[in-house]
C-alpha cells in the first residue's frame, strides 16, 4: 500500500468511525426522548380521561341524587333512576352502565341486550375478570378508576377501555362509566411512527455527511494521486530526455573522436603511403590492396561518424540534414528516396531536431528492413504555424499496427520512436494499411515560435 493510501486511509477510517458512533449516540438519543416523550403524553392523556370520567360519573349521580336521598327502596323509585341514568350519554362511545353487587346488568343504554343478564365470570381478551374487577374497586375505596376490554359500539370490535365506577351501597348498585382509549393508542403509534421517521431521516443525514466527507477525502486524496503522477510522469521525461541527451552528446563526442582522431590519423598514414609509392618505379600488388582497404577503412570511419551524429543537424539544420539521409539511402539502392519542406521553416531546440532526425532515422531504417514490396519512400518535414510535423510514408504491403504494439518481442524501434516523442511532449502516430504506411511525429512549438 502506497503512502498516499495509507494516509486517505488514516483519514477516511477515524472520520467513517466518529460518524458512526454519532449516528448511534443521535439514535440512542432520540429513542430515549422519544420514549420519554410518549410516556408523559400517554399520562397527560389519561389524567385528562380520569379528570372527564370522574366528572361524568358524578354528573350522572347527581342526576338520580334527589330519588337516592329520599330515602324510598321501591321498584318505582329504582326505576326512575335507571331512566334517567338511560337518558345521559355523551357522543356515540360515551354511555353509562348499572349493576348490582352479584354482577347482574341493570342498565345498559348501548347494549339493552346485556340487561338482566349475571356476568360475574365475564373475562376479557387478557384473561381478567371485568365485572369482577369493577366491583372490587366500588367496594373496596367507594369508586375509582379500572382499565379493561369491551365492544365499541360505533365499530362493534374489543378495544381498551378506561372505565371509573362509584356504589351506591343502599341500593346495592354500582355506576359507573368508561372512555376506549383505542384513539389514544392511535396518537402513540402515530407518534412512534413519527418518531422513527426523524431518527431515520437524521441518520439519512449523517450518512450523507458521511458520502460528502469520504468523496471529499477521496477527491482530495485522487487529487494527490494525479498531482504526484503529474510530477513523477515529468520527472520520468526530464530523465529520459537527460538520457537521450546524455547518449546524443556521447555520439557527437564518438563522431568527434572518429573524425578528429581516427579519421585523420587514417588519412595521415594514406598520405605517407602514396607517398612512399610514388617514389617507387612500379607500385608492388599487395600495397596496392593495402591502400585499397585503406580507402575503406576511412570510407567506414567517416560513414560511422555521420551516423553517429551527422554535422548537417548541427550546421545547417534540420531540413539539410533529413535531405541528406534521403539522398544516402536513395543511394543505397533498392527504395527510391524523396525529401520535402512544407511551409515556413523556423529554428528547432536542439533536442527537438535530434528527436526528429532520430526518429527518421528509425523510420528508414523499418522500411529498409521490414516493408516488402517497397518502391518509394517520402520524407516531409512541414511547419504548420503551431507544430512542427515530419511524416515517412511508403508504398509497402504494410503491417498490423495493433499486433505490433501488443507483441513485447516486436516493435522495440516504434517504442523508441514514441519514447523520444513523448519526452519532449510530442506525438508519434502511426497507421499502416496495403500500399501505404505512415509515421508522423507531431511537436508542437512554443508561442513565440508560432506567432
Amino acid at each position: 500500500m502506497q503512502l498516499r493510501t495509507k494516509i486517505v486511509a488514516l483519514a477516511v477510517v477515524p472520520l467513517l468511525l466518529a460518524l458512526a458512533l454519532v449516528a448511534l449516540a443521535v439514535r440512542h438519543q432520540e429513542h430515549g426522548l422519544a420514549q420519554r416523550e410518549r410516556t408523559l403524553i400517554e399520562a397527560s392523556h389519561m389524567a385528562q380521561r380520569r379528570n372527564e370520567l370522574r366528572a361524568y360519573v358524578e354528573l350522572a349521580v347527581s342526576t338520580v341524587r334527589p330519588l337516592y336521598d329520599s330515602g324510598r327502596q321501591d321498584e318505582a323509585t329504582r326505576a326512575e333512576a335507571l331512566r334517567r341514568l338511560a337518558a345521559l350519554d355523551y357522543g356515540s362511545d360515551g354511555y353509562f352502565f348499572v349493576y348490582d353487587l352479584q354482577g347482574r346488568a341493570l342498565m345498559h343504554s348501548r347494549q339493552p341486550e346485556l340487561v338482566g343478564q349475571q356476568l360475574w365470570d365475564l373475562r376479557d381478551s387478557h384473561g381478567r375478570y371485568t365485572l369482577q374487577d369493577l366491583l372490587h374497586t366500588a367496594q373496596q375505596n367507594g369508586g375509582g378508576f379500572v382499565e379493561y376490554e369491551w365492544r365499541k359500539p360505533s365499530s362493534a370490535q374489543l378495544a381498551p377501555k378506561l372505565g371509573y365506577v362509584t356504589l351506591l351501597p343502599r341500593w346495592n348498585w354500582m355506576v359507573g362509566t368508561g372512555l376506549y382509549l383505542d384513539d389514544i393508542q392511535a396518537t402513540l403509534a402515530a407518534m412512534d411512527r413519527q418518531t422513527s421517521a426523524n431518527v431515520a431521516a437524521t441518520l439519512l443525514w449523517i450518512a450523507g455527511i458521511a458520502a460528502l466527507c469520504l468523496a471529499g477525502v477521496s477527491a482530495a486524496g485522487l487529487l494527490l494521486n494525479l498531482r504526484g503522477h503529474r510530477t513523477a510522469e515529468a520527472k520520468l521525461r526530464l530523465l529520459a530526455r537527460r538520457v537521450v541527451q546524455s547518449q546524443e552528446d556521447e555520439r557527437a563526442r564518438l563522431a568527434r573522436e572518429l573524425h578528429d582522431g581516427t579519421s585523420q590519423a587514417l588519412v595521415g598514414v594514406k598520405l605517407q603511403i602514396e607517398s612512399y609509392t610514388d617514389t617507387l618505379a612500379q607500385r608492388p600488388p599487395a600495397l596496392a590492396t593495402a591502400l585499397d582497404r585503406l580507402h575503406a577503412a576511412l570510407a567506414e570511419v567517416r560513414g560511422l561518424s555521420h551516423r553517429l551524429r551527422p554535422a548537417l543537424l548541427d550546421t545547417l539544420g534540420l531540413a539539410a540534414a533529413l535531405e541528406r539521409l534521403a539522398q544516402e539511402f536513395d543511394a543505397a539502392g533498392g527504395i527510391r528516396a524523396g525529401m520535402q519542406v512544407q511551409g515556413t521553416p523556423c529554428e528547432l531546440e536542439p533536442d527537438a531536431k535530434t528527436a526528429l532526425f532520430r526518429v527518421a532515422q528509425e523510420a528508414l531504417t523499418n522500411v529498409h528492413k521490414h516493408a516488402a514490396g517497397a518502391h518509394r519512400v517520402r520524407i516531409v518535414l512541414a511547419f504548420d504555424g503551431d507544430a512542427v510535423r515530419l511524416r515517412v510514408q511508403d508504398d509497402g504491403q504494410g503491417f498490423d499496427v495493433l499486433a505490433v504494439q501488443l507483441d513485447a518481442r516486436r516493435g522495440i524501434g516504434l517504442r523508441n520512436m514514441r519514447e523520444r516523442m513523448e519526452a519532449i511532449g510530442g506525438r508519434l502516430h502511426l497507421v499502416s494499411a496495403p500500399g501505404a504506411t505512415m509515421v508522423e511525429a507531431e511537436l508542437p512549438l512554443p508561442l513565440e515560435r508560432s506567432a
